[in-house]
């Protein structure tokens, strides 16, 4: 099968952790035979971002480190859509990209372009820009993918599409994986990995990061990017190193030498679109890293709470939670080998392209290839 992926991103995930999951399902179609072509903006905002704050040699680091992911890095104005399509099967087209190219892509299709073609949505534009959604040429396209069901709600009852699949994202456990901590000195009690969130986290970070941090006086270094002059400040109030930017290939080896780690979802999640819980819970159970979180309703069992992670309702909870986690071995190791547990049964890349053949097969696509998670 011959698959086209349009997306921001493969090679940078500054500020863009919708190419954690893209990479897995790059790689898991490769893995079985499958041929993947990728394209992204020569110049998207995340690279621009990326050499910025580290050069170009971090274009270089990523390539070296990602084997396999070599996109074909496009300008929008001198791309020919004809070309780029010709002899594919599939065409996977995810929701950062240019909406004239999504429409570009549509009319292909419209126009008698023989692969199928689907939008791939992982954001909360749907409910909190709806308009943005509204302004893309999807009539033409066979299906979305949406990565929750309460994504694909909005998308049916709205009418942006006939037909609408739930395709959650997943870990790509080639890469996501426990890794040996004995071979370095602990760094800290907890670490976050996450960027400042744009105000939609700021509290929440407070709360069930910052306060309890300092609370309980333990050794924490937050990685990530975006913060501003009051966010870094913050972190130096409450005695948490910052890390910058961490790559996040680079994100196994930082977990290895932390006891622990939070989830602190972003409040459209919370608030507005249940049972999705982002990239970071998957990757971070997949290493084997105990986890707490901050609330969020599962309301597609995804997982099970104070089994493969700890709940923390309000900040009195998070310092509870902390303090257990920071002292008990046993607690420590019992989650991480649940959570690790249901990360393999559940929720891999390579789950997740079974789950995309069984779709691609009710739309008319013949799908072989063996499971190799």
């Amino acid at each position: 099968m011959r698959v086209a992926l349009f997306c921001h991103s493969l090679l940078s995930c500054w500020n863009h952790g919708n190419a954690h999951f893209l990479r897995g399902i790059v790689g898991e179609l490769e893995a079985r035979g499958h041929s993947v072509r990728a394209f992204e903006p020569r110049d998207g905002w995340s690279v621009r971002n990326l050499v910025e704050d580290c050069g170009e040699r971090a274009l270089d680091e990523a390539r070296a480190a990602l084997p396999g992911i070599d996109p074909i890095r496009y300008d929008l104005e001198t791309l020919d859509v004809d070309e780029a399509l010709d002899g594919c099967d599939v065409v996977l087209v995810h929701e950062w990209t240019d909406p004239s190219l999504v429409g570009a892509i549509g009319r292909w299709r419209a126009a008698g372009g023989r692969a199928v073609t689907l939008f791939h949505d992982t954001h909360h534009r749907a409910v909190t820009s709806p308009h943005q959604i509204d302004a893309l040429a999807l009539d033409a396209f066979d299906g979305v993918l949406a990565f929750g069901e309460a994504i694909r709600d909005v998308y049916q009852r709205r009418g942006w599409s006939r037909r609408v699949f739930t395709w959650h994202e997943a870990a790509d456990v080639r890469r996501f994986m426990p890794l040996d901590a004995q071979s370095a000195e602990r760094a800290g009690d907890v670490v976050w990995v996450g960027n400042w969130g744009d105000e939609e986290r700021t509290r929440e970070l407070a709360e069930y990061f910052l306060d309890p941090v300092e609370t309980l006086g333990l050794r924490a270094t937050a990685y990530g990017v975006r913060y501003p002059g009051e966010g870094r400040r913050a972190l130096t109030l409450a005695g948490v190193a910052y890390g910058g930017f961490l790559p996040n290939w680079k994100v196994p080896a930082v977990y290895a030498r932390y006891a622990f780690t939070v989830h602190v979802p972003r409040r459209p999640y919370v608030e507005r679109l249940p049972g999705i819980p982002t990239i970071r819970p998957f990757e971070a159970l997949a290493c084997g890293i105990p986890l707490v979180s901050a609330p969020w309703q599962d309301t597609e069992g995804l997982f099970t709470a104070q089994r493969d992670y700890l709940v923390a309702r309000d900040g009195a909870e998070m310092r509870g939670a902390m303090r257990a986690l920071a002292a008990d071995d046993a607690l420590r190791r019992e989650l991480a080998a649940h959570g690790r547990e249901t990360i393999l049964a559940r929720h891999t890349c390579a789950h997740r392209v079974d789950e995309l053949f069984s779709i691609l097969g009710s739309l008319g696509v013949a799908v072989s290839g063996e499971n190799t998670p």
